[in-house]
């Protein structure tokens, strides 16, 4: 696998707006920094914008790591078996294996940054 060897600048405007599978009702993604060809080695950071009533579906990742850092709007986040309210500076961390989902529950968009890492194991 090929990863960058040189910093990489760029602008929001130059990524294009992506739904991945299991995201619905204008859950939209612009992957900024992938993991993989061309990339980072491990990581993956991205920006998401959640229309109203958008969502992703409960699921979990067996050897992900991810943090929601959210900047605007507020939601519902299922983690594990709990429901909590997300709002601009509300943050989370999802280890390996929990399953989540979110809801756009708010008036306006949903956003917030996206971190995905791979567990490393010593």
């Amino acid at each position: 696998m090929s990863v960058a060897t040189d910093a990489v600048l760029r602008e929001l405007a130059e990524v294009l707006w992506e739904e991945s599978p299991g995201h619905h009702g204008g859950a939209l993604s612009k992957i900024l920094v992938a993991a993989g060809e061309g990339g980072s080695r491990v990581i993956d950071y991205r920006i998401s914008s959640y229309e109203p009533r958008a969502h992703v579906a409960l699921h979990a990742h067996d050897a992900k790591e991810q943090i929601y850092h959210f900047i605007e709007g507020e939601g519902l986040l299922t983690i594990g078996d709990r429901k909590v309210i997300v709002r601009k500076n509300s943050y989370v961390f999802i280890p390996p294996t929990v399953p989540h989902a979110l809801h756009n529950t708010g008036l306006g968009n949903l956003v917030f940054l996206v971190i995905t890492a791979p567990v490393v194991v010593a």
